[in-house]
Order: structure tokens, then sequence, then C-alpha cells
């Protein structure tokens, strides 16, 4: 890996709850956590939800989708999320709030590696609002993703957070029939606000970073047979808008990964849940991503714990 593609690949990467991006800074969201029940908000109550996973990607992916010589990354990730269901009727449906909570242990490499442990950004919402109509249920939401975890500057290898805070609108469906089929979509568009603190190499003056808005959804179709559920799942990530250095798009004169540096991928796999009789659910599930462009292209394998209290 040359100088020049070390320089333009920390302007290019960061990881958070094991996945990594094209645009400066991390992704905020873990990709691919939501898909049994994901427009089925439960019934009022207190719930406490975990999800624990590990991800592994062997090399970055340029514009073009070729493959960036010796970088990796690997990422161990726990999130813990509360979430409060609440009685009151807001538009004839019921309000709740919830708030995540990442923890990340990861290992990025750009030409060298370097490994860190710590607070990812947590995201919350003080507004979701749930609705259900026979075999539909549906849920809209306004996230906010606060820039909580580490940030080190000119080199994404130490960076667990992205430095910037972002406002998210979801939507999320369920539909559920009486022989067991689900299909489940959770819609998401992610608008972040600029980083100000970003420089293209360590020691370098700071320049103001503005990474491209994202649309990205995560969705499942399955299967359950009594207490178990069998289907397919993943997640869908398209850039929809250009990064900017100082107000100017990042042209293709920087590299052949840049024109904007709008980064997409597509993941998809094996996802099984099981319903203890006290309504505990557990989820396992497996994410092979393809079709990378301007991110690392790798496996996600998680282990989800969804609990009432």
């Amino acid at each position: 890996m040359t100088l020049k593609q070390i320089c333009v690949a920390v302007a290019l990467t960061g990881a958070i709850a094991g996945s990594a991006s094209a645009k400066e800074g991390a992704d905020q969201y873990p990709h691919g956590g939501e898909n049994w029940f994901a427009g089925a908000l439960p019934p009022p109550g207190d719930y406490f939800l975990n999800y624990f996973g590990y991800y592994n990607a062997d090399n970055l992916r340029d514009g073009d989708g070729h493959k960036v010589d010796h970088t990796g990354v690997t990422a161990w990730f726990d999130a813990l999320r509360y979430v409060k269901v609440t009685n009151t009727q807001i538009l004839g449906g019921n309000w709740a709030m919830h708030a995540i909570v990442p923890l990340v242990h990861q290992k990025v490499t750009l030409g060298d590696s370097k490994t860190v442990s710590g607070l990812g950004d947590i995201v919350f919402s003080p507004l979701v609002i749930s609705w259900h109509a026979g075999n539909w249920h549906w849920a809209a939401a306004l996230d906010i993703y606060a820039p909580t975890g580490e940030y080190k500057s000119g080199d994404p290898r130490k960076s667990i957070g992205a430095n910037y805070w972002s406002v998210e609108p979801v939507f999320a469906a369920t539909w559920l029939n009486e022989a067991g089929w689900e299909v489940s979509a959770k819609l998401m568009y992610n608008i972040k606000a600029k980083n100000s603190d970003f420089r293209p190499a360590p020691g370098a003056p700071k320049m103001e970073y503005e990474s491209g808005d994202e649309f990205h959804m995560d969705y499942l179709v399955g299967k359950r047979f009594g207490p178990w559920g069998v289907g397919l799942s993943g997640y869908y990530v398209k850039q929809t808008t250009d990064d900017k250095l100082d107000g100017d798009t990042l042209s293709s004169s920087l590299g052949p990964w840049s024109s904007g540096r709008k980064g997409q991928v597509f993941a998809i796999g094996p996802s099984v849940s099981y319903t203890t009789q006290s309504g505990t659910m557990l989820i396992g599930q497996w994410q092979h991503e393809s079709g990378a462009e301007n991110r690392f292209q790798g496996d996600k394998a998680w282990f989800r714990l969804i609990m009432p209290f």
C-alpha cells in the first residue's frame, strides 16, 4: 500500500459495531441489527435487548469494488439497549422511547494495524410511535446519534466514534400471518452534521469533513414453527450525497475510489430465532456482504437477546 493510498484511506475508513465505511468517521448504526418483529413493538412495558457479535473483513473496497491491499478490520461488539413502551397514545399509536449503548473492541489495518476498545456512539430516541392492525404492525421514530465514542483525528485505526451528531428518521413495518410467515423491514435515512476536527494525517492542520447522508435498510423474510423461526435477514446501505472536505466535493483526483466517496453494500444470510414461554427471544444469525463500494466487505455473526422485565 503506497503512502498516498494510506493517506486517502485515513479519510475513507472508520469502524463501529463491526462495520466500516468509506466516509470519514465510523458507522453509528450496527447494520443488520433488526430483523424479527422489526416493525412490531411489544405491549407496554420495559424491555432489555443485547446485540452481541463479530465482524471480519479482509479488504477495503474502492469505488469500483476492487480490493485495496493491506487493509482489513475485525471487531467484537456488544450493544446494550433499553426500550420503554408506554400506555400513552399519540396519533392512535403507543408512545415508546429507547437508548442504545455500544461497546466495541476492534482491530483496523491500514498498512499496519492498531487495536482499540471502548464506548461507541450512543443512540437514543424520546419519540417512537407504534401501531397494530390485523396482520400489520408498524412504527415510526426519530433517532439521535451522539458522538460519545473515542475519535483519533488523522488515524481511524484508533477511532471508535464518528465525531459528529446525526439524526435519523425511521419507519419499520412487519407483516405476520396465521401460518407463521413474517416479512419485516426497517427503513432509515441518516443525516449527518459536520466533523470540524478532521485531519488527513496525524499532525496535519484540522479541516471540516462532511460525510454524505445515507439510506439504509434492515430486512427479514422468515417462517415460524412453534417457538422457532427460520429465515433470511440482512441489510442494504447506500450513501446518497457526496462527502465534502472544507465544502468541496471530494473528486476522483484523490484516487479511483473517490468521486464523492459514496459507499454502498448489501448483506444477506440465515437467521434462527427461539421464543421461550416467558417471552424471552433468542436470535442467531450470519450475514455475508457483497457489492461493496468505498467500504469494507466482510462477514458478520450475531447473537441477540430480547427480554421483558
